[in-house]
């Protein structure tokens, strides 16, 4: 089987998200052939280079996002009327606001809201596709999306009947504000990669994530009706949101972004063949924005074990940990809630004055980490005075902070090992890796209740709710002082991680959904021979088992022969008499 994997900001670059992950299936999937369509976030990072890559990795075609050229295509009249009409009914859909009318009926038993939604996606739909279509037979889709058109057609939409309140009240800056970020969304419609040797040749499209990295595969299923699976291990829209809560910007750009990506999101949910969510989390929220419950299948992330287990095999006490020792891992960012981490320390002591906490991560990226490291260490400093046994004896903060490959934590296994009890924190949270880690360690853990985390869990470990340092600290406290129970837990946390999270279970996992996707929707060719010819039962069984087993030549249907090549402009007419 041919697999289109499309990326964006990760694999196959060194660095990125959910790079380990694409290259851990496209390596257990080695009877399979992979095509690489990777969409590149920077500069930075398409200088950093790749990853090697497998021998089943056949092609690699890269885009960036972060930048576009103007390929300097000049709209004739009825290219510029095509788009205005496409991108007119794009903003329209973008600024529509849905009736709720409390559950009152439309026809065939479906809710107003929902018969209005779905008119809704319609148009945005069909815009999409109006606008990709534009852009494979005229080109001059950038310069267009960037032309004074596109915010006039914006500002015609926020002021129509019925748009959404907060746009009404969108001024000059802001319609080019939400222009600008449009068309840098809408980049992969104008890529050629949806032509026979490319998209179009593929068996299946597999998406890594929704958003910008689905689109390819939206128009692949457009154009050569190749099937797309989509799998996000965290959700775009929610990303999004995120983002913009911490975004200055204006009301009227937050909610048409927002109207933007849901709208987005809707299209690759309600195109997709299947979903994967990596998470029951993930699976409510693309449930919310409108995917079929039938098309979705919860996948967890694989990780790796191997490299835990020697730690995990003696986490009954008897290797290097220390009893009265707390592990947080993972990076340092406010989304960690260590301020109340450190608060709760605080109470633990008061209880248990031996304890100790172990803070193992580098800050995040950016001077908000760093900035947010200081201000925990500061707090740290204040909390817990350096203490000493003795008038002899130099004094120690029962606080550390250390970072992966020091000294004193030379590995992430030995991380989790310096303690007898993980804890998490955190405020946001998606897939709680570091949570897994220490179930793969046999560690007992005190989580709070924010995301997958409850799911991850599943009873072997303590849970309580988020910034709430007293509830950490008592949890805590009951774990510190009951050594069996700990055992016990972190017995039970290690089984449940073997099971459910390791590299296998991901790999066979999506192994089935390929063949279920294929088997349901296959790409429809005609093999033909050197005259070009359809050949007849051309395409044996043997085809649909991993091997190299035919060499005929394939081509999409739908699609004459004679049009298989670039559209072919108009030519000037011939002088008179010339033609004769």
């Amino acid at each position: 089987m041919r697999i289109g994997l499309l990326t964006e900001g990760g694999y196959p670059y060194v660095s990125g998200d959910a790079r380990l992950w694409c290259d851990r299936l496209v390596r257990g999937l080695e009877q399979h052939e992979f095509d690489i369509y990777a969409l590149s976030r920077s500069e930075r990072q398409e200088d950093e280079g790749w990853i090697q890559l497998p021998p089943q990795v056949s092609r690699v075609r890269t885009a960036p996002l972060w930048t576009a050229e103007d390929d300097g295509v000049v709209h004739g009249r009825r290219a510029r009327r095509r788009f205005a009409e496409c991108f007119g009914e794009l903003a329209a859909a973008v600024c529509a606001a849905p009736a709720v009318l409390d559950g009152s009926e439309a026809s065939g038993g479906v809710t107003a809201s929902e018969a209005s939604r779905a008119v809704v996606a319609d148009r945005f739909g069909n815009a999409l596709y109006g606008l990709a279509e534009l852009a494979r037979d005229e080109g001059g889709l950038v310069g267009a999306l960037r032309s004074e058109g596109a915010v006039r057609a914006l500002e015609r939409a926020c002021r129509a009947p019925g748009a959404l309140r907060a746009a009404r009240t969108a001024r000059v800056p802001d319609l080019l504000s939400v222009a600008a970020h449009i068309e840098r969304a809408l980049r992969p419609l104008s890529l050629d990669w949806y032509e026979d040797d490319g998209l179009g040749s593929v068996d299946l499209c597999h998406a890594t994530a929704g958003g910008e990295a689905a689109l390819p595969g939206l128009l692949a299923l457009h154009f050569a009706g190749v099937p797309l699976l989509v799998t996000e291990y965290g959700v775009q829209l929610r990303a999004h949101y995120l983002a913009s809560s911490a975004a200055e910007e204006s009301s009227a750009v937050r909610a048409l972004l927002a109207a933007f990506h849901g709208a987005l999101a809707a299209e690759v949910y309600r195109r997709a063949a299947l979903i994967t969510p990596g998470n029951t989390h993930a699976r409510r929220w693309q449930e919310r924005c409108g995917a079929d419950r039938a098309k979705l299948r919860t996948v967890y992330p694989g990780m790796e074990a191997a490299r835990f287990a020697e730690v995990g095999e003696r986490a009954d006490g008897s290797g290097c940990a220390d009893l009265d020792t707390l592990v947080w891992v993972g990076r340092i960012e406010p989304a960690k809630d260590l301020i109340s981490l450190l608060h709760s320390f605080a109470e633990v002591r008061k209880e248990a004055p031996k304890t100790r906490l172990r803070i193992v991560g580098a800050p995040a990226d950016g001077p908000e980490g760093a900035l947010y490291l200081a201000q925990c260490k500061a707090l740290a400093a204040q909390l817990f005075p350096d203490e000493a046994e003795g008038v002899h004896a130099v004094g120690d903060n029962p606080v550390s902070f250390e970072e992966i490959g020091g000294p004193e934590v030379p590995s992430l296994a030995e991380a989790y090992a310096s303690g007898s009890v993980v804890v998490l924190s955190s405020v946001v949270e998606g897939f709680p890796i570091s949570l897994v880690e220490a179930m793969f360690c046999g560690r007992a853990t005190v989580s709070t209740d924010v995301g997958a985390v409850v799911e991850v869990i599943g009873g072997t470990g303590l849970v309580v709710p988020p910034r709430n340092p007293r509830a950490l600290a008592e949890a805590c406290v009951a774990l510190l002082r009951d050594p069996e129970r700990r055992a016990r837990l972190g017995a039970a946390a290690r089984a449940r991680a073997l099971e459910l999270f390791t590299v296998e279970q991901n790999i066979t996992a999506f192994h089935g959904i390929y063949l279920e996707i294929v088997s349901r929707s296959p790409v429809r060719r005609l093999v033909v021979d050197d005259a070009g010819d359809p050949l007849p039962f051309g395409v044996p069984a043997e085809v649909h088992v991993p091997g190299r087993w035919t060499e005929a030549r394939l081509m999409v249907t739908g699609r004459p022969r004679w049009a298989a090549g670039a559209p072919v402009r108009a030519t000037a007419p011939l002088p008179a008499g010339e033609g004769a």
